[in-house]
């Protein structure tokens, strides 16, 4: 091969064309980049300009024998590669042409390049034939101010609780009997209690400081230490004594609340039954009220009509039991009605019947049982009565006279509950993450070249498509559920059916999310993830459940669809419908008027990262799947199908809706919040974590937007190839953004991680 002799203007650029050919990275608005850098170099004449914007011809790429070229200047510099350093191409292509000639001065506008282009080491160090410093972290970022960040306001009440955690109590171990399992686990949340933590949300007159946000956010805290520890914490503090706070009155809350907020007083939530598992509205377990005695007789009618997977039943003292209320003979609906379960030696009292769940998949430290009620007496000062409550003549009243409206409200006090269970399996799924890209930041695998050293896994662009993504979505759902939960507490709305509608489908979206995240950690770790003292086999079966408790999920998203039909105020009848439908088409056409070939098609990088694009792309989703519901929902209705078969019909098609609320929502929550963001490296870190979300959630539905005609194939390719470009570019930073989640290390116990 005849070696071509370069100027040392050109040469210092040989590289960085090396990588662009070599590596795909040319398109139109790539070589804009580079042009504009090219014309700026005041280092280049004339001559060298000419020349080096003849190589950035894409339909006319460098000869073979100038690509040989390149890479015999490249290997021949004897040139260390070193990824440590702030601009690793920019600094090596300097030291090739310095090599080559005489010292050469460091290029600003090679620099650029790097920066806009996003090449990372991983682009490039497998092409070069040099030796290389492998440094799979960098110091761009600080993983204390990413974990400031993502905490805010309650930093330092997360940090004091990290410390907690420290303590042996909470030291995680394998547990496989499941009695000597929940002592334990009692034992933790009793010395939380003791520390306060319990009553953590409760008014300060019971021992708490009236700090829901906070109280959610430790329950992620405490996914680090044991699922079954969260779990066991959530059913004593936020639904047994929750469901006192927010269904109870005042002189509930002086006899009940601060003895359940410090443990004294072990209480159950008994809602769940056999045969009506997410129907609450059809719960079969009665509480009638007896004039005679003036009490309330809790009965179990039949066989299928306990309550099932009552957590905490085993070792309660009492039960927050849900029932349909009848008094005078007439069916009041569901209320929540507490029930002693046991004495003070722990008996069970005469009429009730408990059984154990036995063992499963996961949350083995939880005491999950059965309960039945034979004609069971209890005071009629029982009643949980902030919204409905039989007088002392044996009357009902409740000031919220509409009966669904009542039922609604009494269950929208609750959804603090479904927050912390998408927060409990958010944790569960940055543990697995932390633990996996941990292990693949040290372990080494495979080479073609047996005198080199074998590649980090994470180098891997197999194992950042994997990894890197839910990385980023763990971030956007961090920040959405801080918000929902924000709002949940604002007490200025007191109507929180939006957010009900809202966390409905966020806590399905992130609990699925949080399984497969774990699964994907669990391959990506190989045999090393199958070995439970590497704890992503015990994380598994312990998030498993959340998909079906505190609501199954598919019967969530359609509680989401449904909200979102309602912001339309559709009424579900032929009649109703034609305004409706008129407001809905006005406002998709003007989504609908962008969609052209040209937009369809649109590739370059400016466009395909811009979030305008992204809202555009989410907005036209759920407002497309609205319109099409509803005119389903309304041409089954024209025909005579009753509304609730019509939707039985477009069952499918609520679950799709919901989902792409969801993640439309998730998304313009977390860009509002990078907005506020005052460290502009760090703003512009996390506006890389949306990019990347967006374009990977608007790529799994590819198949969607290919049929509704709003991306063309080409299109569909580039949102392939720009995933796992911002993969690569995020990898030097995988570390520090792991670090991000605030994971102590006295929890990352598994030996993979360390």
């Amino acid at each position: 091969m005849e070696k071509i002799a370069y100027p040392q203007g050109i040469l210092q650029y040989i590289p960085f064309f090396y990588v662009i050919w070599s590596d795909d990275l040319v398109s139109a608005s790539e070589t804009n980049v580079v042009q504009n850098a090219i014309q700026k170099d005041d280092s280049l004449n004339k001559d060298e300009k000419e020349q080096l914007k003849s190589w950035l011809h894409t339909d006319n790429p460098p000869a073979e024998n100038v690509f040989k070229n390149w890479k015999y200047v490249i290997s021949s510099s004897n040139v260390k590669l070193i990824e440590s350093v702030n601009y690793p191409l920019a600094t090596f292509s300097q030291k090739v042409a310095s090599a080559h000639l005489v010292s050469y001065p460091f290029n600003n506008h090679l620099k650029d390049i790097e920066i806009n282009l996003g090449i990372q080491p991983n682009h490039y160090n497998h092409l070069f034939n040099v030796a290389v410093e492998h440094h799979g972290i960098s110091n761009l970022y600080d993983s204390t101010l990413i974990d400031a960040i993502l905490n805010g306001d309650h930093a330092e009440t997360i940090n004091q609780f990290r410390t907690i955690l420290n303590e042996p109590i909470f030291n995680w171990g394998i547990h496989r009997n499941k009695d000597a399992f929940r002592e334990i686990v009692l034992k933790q949340i009793k010395n939380l209690a003791l520390k306060g933590y319990g009553a953590m949300a409760y008014p300060e007159a019971y021992g708490g400081t009236n700090n829901m946000e906070g109280y959610s956010k430790i329950f992620e805290q405490m996914m680090y230490v044991d699922g079954s520890m969260a779990i066991k914490f959530g059913v004593q503090f936020g639904l047994f004594g929750g469901s006192i706070q927010k269904l109870g009155s005042k002189e509930q809350h002086d006899k009940y609340l601060k003895r359940a907020g410090t443990a004294e007083l072990l209480g159950c939530f008994a809602m769940t039954e056999t045969g009506h598992g997410s129907n609450v509205r059809g719960i079969k377990t009665t509480a009638t009220y007896d004039n005679k005695t003036d009490s309330i007789v809790m009965h179990t009618p039949g066989k299928n009509d306990n309550k099932e997977y009552i957590g905490n039943a085993l070792h309660s003292k009492i039960a927050s039991v849900f029932a349909q209320l009848i008094v005078n003979g007439k069916n009041e609906g569901v209320h929540a009605i507490l029930v002693p379960l046991r004495d003070d030696k722990h008996k069970i009292l005469p009429g009730i019947t408990i059984e154990d769940n036995g063992y499963k998949l996961g949350l083995n430290g939880v005491d999950n049982g059965k309960i039945w009620f034979n004609q069971v007496q209890v005071p009629r000062a029982n009643l949980l009565n902030n919204f409905g409550t039989i007088t002392e003549n044996g009357t009902y009243y409740s000031e919220i006279k509409n009966p669904n409206k009542r039922f609604f409200t009494m269950l929208g006090t609750l959804v603090g509950g479904r927050i912390c269970v998408a927060r409990a399996g958010l944790g569960g799924a940055k543990m697995g993450l932390a633990i996996a890209i941990k292990h693949a930041l040290k372990r080494r695998q495979f080479n073609d070249n047996k005198k080199i050293q074998e590649d980090l896994l994470m180098d891997y662009p197999t194992h950042q498509l994997r990894l890197i993504p839910l990385v980023a979505s763990a971030y956007i759902y961090h920040i959405t559920l801080d918000k929902m939960m924000s709002v949940y507490c604002d007490e200025t709305q007191p109507d929180k059916r939006k957010v009900e509608t809202q966390v409905a489908g966020l806590k399905s979206v992130i609990t699925w999310y949080a399984n497969n995240t774990l699964q994907e950690c669990r391959e990506a770790c190989g045999g090393k993830g199958y070995l439970i003292e590497n704890r992503i086999a015990d994380l598994k079966g312990d998030v498993d459940i959340f998909t079906t408790f505190e609501g199954d999920n598919n019967v969530l998203l359609q509680l989401a669809a449904k909200g979102v039909l309602s912001d339309f105020k559709a009424e579900f009848n032929s009649a109703g419908f034609s305004s409706v439908l008129k407001l809905l088409s006005q406002q998709l056409s003007d989504k609908l008027a962008t969609v052209n070939p040209l937009y369809a098609n649109k590739v370059d990088k400016d466009h395909l990262y811009n979030p305008k694009f992204h809202k555009h792309a989410f907005e036209y989703r759920t407002r497309r799947l609205t319109y099409t519901l509803a005119m389903r929902i309304r041409d089954y209705i024209k025909k005579g199908v009753p509304s609730y078969q019509a939707f039985l019909k477009v069952q499918t098609h609520l679950i799709a809706l919901g989902k792409a609320y969801s993640i439309e929502l998730a998304y313009s929550t977390f860009t509002d919040f990078t907005d506020t963001i005052n460290s502009q490296e760090h703003k512009e870190l996390f506006q890389k974590l949306a990019t990347l979300y967006a374009l990977f959630e608007i790529r799994k539905d590819a198949s969607w937007y290919l049929e509704q005609g709003y991306i063309g194939s080409s299109k569909s390719k580039a949102l392939r190839q720009r995933v796992e470009r911002l993969c690569t570019e995020l990898r030097p930073h995988i570390h520090e953004l792991i670090d991000g989640f605030g994971i102590p290390e006295h929890c990352l116990t598994a030996p993979i991680a360390n």
